[in-house]
């Protein structure tokens, strides 16, 4: 490639890998595991961390709550909001993204938490946009159901332009400190913004200080868009989108897409950068590796664990279908996106094929060594075009173990071959993203 590839990593403020032979321990909850492991990404010079959420406990695979509390797949979790406070505070260069749905908190309380936390974070902040896609999370708020897709991109597109006005709502240089005068505002420069649309109404003007990231005031934006209105949001709005990968072609095709979609809205393509999620698999050798990876992919509980985590983002009952034969058609209003990757319709694979599919992200080549993979990432990017990767690990369980492996194994081959960044350098995320 003649330009390196951005990275960056998928997690939650979760439970950790807590019941394998290199165990944290399974109680997260001050926050220094997560700590620990921004420090060693930012070490190994990532882009950002990015903290997933959710706001329910599902019971979409086979009617119960047990799978997903049993192994701890979506709960207990603390709220991403105060660790990316955390992590803002304990690194200096490496960006920090939260997950927010615009389902859960009113615009005004988002666009001040959100510059409130790029001020902490020093314009390292960025928001991951989520419109939420599981009825129970609705029910948490108030509500039956989640409005059809289409209506929660029409309220994303109108809450994000909601959210950038009052961002704007101070101008720069609003704040003076005249020590002369004792004015530490200048009146004059903050406005309320009097927004009326067709789902929000809001006066204005914040009552913080604007994001630290300018030109124009917010924090980066970051958005997983896999339906067509799921892309085309997605396109108009994010820095950075993160993108489920199911082979090399479908990667090159959804990149092409997105840079379309976004030169259609008169956005430069080469700003909007795509993170396709990857789950490389490592050791000291291929075969150690592989034995890993076939042993983990052949249990039970890592059948059922894939089965409910696809069951709770679609609201599809996985159990109800034979692991030995293909999946009838299916369509959701939960992740549409989502179902697709992991479907592969057409591939005349079976359930239990596709599950072992999701581990890797159907992208073969990230089971090796460190510098195996780091070869076969470097490929895989040639291919695609750009733009980088987002690593995860299986139900975004991670272990001190883990975080060494990529930190300081898989990077460093990445280092050496020129693929990744080696320094950061520009202050913001947004700018970072950009610089190449």
């Amino acid at each position: 490639m003649t330009r390196p590839f951005h990275l960056a990593w998928f997690v939650n403020f979760a439970v950790d890998e807590w019941n394998g032979p290199f165990s944290a321990g399974g109680t997260p909850w001050n926050g220094e595991f997560y700590i620990d492991m921004a420090k060693a990404m930012e070490r190994a010079c990532f882009d950002y961390i990015m903290l997933e959420d959710t706001l329910m406990i599902s019971d979409s695979y086979g009617g119960s709550m047990d799978a997903y509390l049993k192994y701890a797949l979506m709960g207990p979790k603390g709220d991403p909001a105060p660790l990316a406070a955390l992590l803002g505070n304990h690194t200096s260069k490496m960006g920090v993204v939260a997950t927010f749905s615009t389902m859960a908190y009113p615009p005004y309380m988002l666009a001040r938490l959100c510059a409130t936390l790029d001020n902490i974070c020093g314009g390292r902040f960025g928001w991951n946009i989520v419109t939420s896609g599981e009825n129970l999370a609705a029910q948490n708020f108030g509500m039956d159901e989640l409005p059809p897709r289409q209506d929660r991109y029409d309220m994303a597109d109108e809450y994000v332009e909601l959210c950038r006005q009052l961002w704007m709502s101070w101008e720069p240089g609003a704040i003076v400190k005249d020590h002369a005068t004792d004015t530490y505002v200048d009146y004059t420069k903050v406005h309320p913004i009097h927004f009326k649309g067709r789902y929000y109404k809001c006066r204005g003007p914040l009552n913080c200080v604007p994001p630290k990231q300018g030109n124009p005031q917010r924090p980066a934006f970051v958005q997983a868009g896999g339906s067509p209105r799921g892309r085309q949001f997605a396109a108009q709005t994010a820095d950075s989108i993160i993108a489920v990968a199911s082979s090399v072609k479908a990667m090159k095709a959804y990149r092409d897409d997105i840079r379309e979609r976004a030169e259609k809205f008169g956005r430069d393509p080469d700003e909007v950068k795509v993170f396709f999620i990857a789950s490389p698999v490592l050791a000291e050798t291929e075969a150690s590796a592989k034995r890993r990876f076939e042993a983990y992919t052949a249990s039970i509980e890592y059948q059922v664990k894939t089965l409910a985590s696809v069951s709770s983002i679609t609201d599809i009952d996985f159990s109800q279908f034979d692991l030995d034969e293909e999946l009838p058609h299916l369509t959701t209003n939960g992740e549409q996106g989502s179902l697709d990757a992991f479907a592969q319709w057409g591939s005349g694979k079976t359930l239990r094929q596709l599950c072992k599919d999701r581990a890797t992200r159907g992208l073969d080549g990230f089971v090796g060594t460190p510098d195996q993979v780091a070869d076969r990432m470097g490929e895989v990017m040639d291919e695609v075009g750009g733009d980088g990767f987002l690593i995860s690990s299986p139900f975004q369980k991670v272990s001190r173990e883990y975080i060494l492996q990529v930190c300081e194994g898989l990077v460093p081959a990445l280092q050496r071959r020129g693929l990744t960044r080696t320094s950061y350098a520009e202050p913001t995320l947004r700018e970072n993203l950009k610089a190449f």
